[in-house]
């Protein structure tokens, strides 16, 4: 599913970059296909406000749109209901083509300029990877449409395995192009695109090391250095950030009631397989671990209702935290979480040991590293 803050950071990009005194039109025009409906969201930044329009398309998902800019502005296009999203950069006075196809959004080329043109040169690049990764996350939404505990299978967790494989690759593609274009403007894209919301924070921080020239200057490259250093508080081997939770019962937990002992802290939905399935498998780890010397926190993350609907709440056999903040909440910031199901593993010395560890990798990393 798309995290459409990501698309909103987009807006304020490069927004402070070039300034200009006259206002003049932009065009944009596009063929689009895979539409659901024949008109297209538009929103951008005009001064401090978060302006939207509508951009009407004809049966072939054809467009022409125009608007008064004087500097230069990002322009994000949401399509099928919020369902993806396309984004272009555009200055005054300039005519950009946008195409592609609504259920692939990152092969959506857009050309006119050199941000925009850089960009679409990165994705033909790399076409097969991005749709063979625009495919299997075509199939797992639609899986998950069919939300079933049923619903478990081999092929399921094949994709993901695979899924995960082909992000890694295009981690590395986007590394490679920043490292060759290290003054483009299009690099800054790149990084937002691929190591913002990395599980990595090294990551981010060895590609902001490449980057030269003005980029280096500008308002985003120092967001995202702040950025880069706040996320580096909760990387693997950082001391575990303070929390203060409420657990289901109302009774508060502190974050050093837990000193002295492996931590296994879990985010999770009610909704959504892959929470239920780590949830089993978190029980069954359980099983094999020294309860004294470990504990297990569930942390479930709802964003559309609250109080919290547990369906298998009754039967988790440690403290469980129903977030009222959902990804607004202090433990969710502090820990960077970015997806759920997401597990943190900490360290009896009270260190970030694994980010993002399986459930079923759990009682393994104790059990050996006990016996280091």
């Amino acid at each position: 599913m798309v995290r459409l803050c990501k698309i909103v950071i987009y807006i304020f990009i490069l927004y402070s970059i070039l300034s200009c005194k006259n206002g003049e039109e932009v065009l944009i025009r596009g063929e689009i296909s895979n539409l659901e409906n024949p008109f297209i969201l538009v929103t951008w930044l005009s001064g401090d406000t978060l302006a939207t329009d509508t951009i009407n398309v004809d049966v072939k998902g054809r467009f022409n749109y125009k608007n008064p800019i004087d500097t230069l502005t990002t322009f994000s296009l949401y399509l099928n209901n919020y369902e993806s999203a396309a984004v272009v950069f555009a200055d005054k006075g300039q005519a950009l083509k946008v195409k592609g196809d609504a259920l692939l959004p990152d092969l959506i080329e857009v050309n006119g300029n050199e941000i925009n043109n850089d960009l679409t040169l990165f994705k033909m690049q790399n076409r097969e990877l991005l749709t063979q990764r625009g495919q299997l996350l075509l199939n797992l939404n639609m899986e998950s449409q069919v939300d079933t505990i049923v619903n478990k299978s081999v092929t399921r967790h094949d994709e993901l395995a695979k899924l995960q494989l082909l992000n890694h690759e295009l981690i590395s593609q986007a590394e490679e192009f920043i490292k060759k274009n290290p003054s483009r403007f299009s690099s800054l894209i790149l990084i937002n695109n691929f190591f913002i919301n990395s599980d990595n924070p090294h990551a981010l921080e060895r590609v902001l090391g490449y980057l030269q020239g003005d980029v280096t200057n500008t308002r985003y490259a120092t967001q995202l250095r702040s950025y880069s250093e706040k996320i580096n508080q909760s990387a693997e081997g950082a001391r575990m950030p303070y929390f203060k939770l409420t657990d289901k019962e109302e009774k508060a937990i502190f974050s050093h009631q837990f000193n002295g002992k492996y931590v296994l802290l879990s985010f999770v939905s009610t909704a959504g397989i892959e929470s239920r399935e780590t949830i089993d498998l978190l029980k069954e780890a359980y099983q094999g671990v020294n309860r004294d010397s470990v504990e297990f926190l569930t942390v479930y993350i709802d964003s559309d209702i609250y109080p919290v609907e547990y369906v298998e709440n009754d039967s988790i056999p440690w403290r469980v935290v129903p977030e009222k903040r959902s990804w607004g909440s202090d433990i969710v910031d502090a820990y960077n979480v970015q997806y759920i199901p997401f597990n943190i593993l900490i360290a009896p010395d009270g260190n970030i040991k694994v980010r993002n560890i399986p459930a079923q990798g759990v009682a393994n990393a104790i059990r050996n590293s006990t016996e280091d």
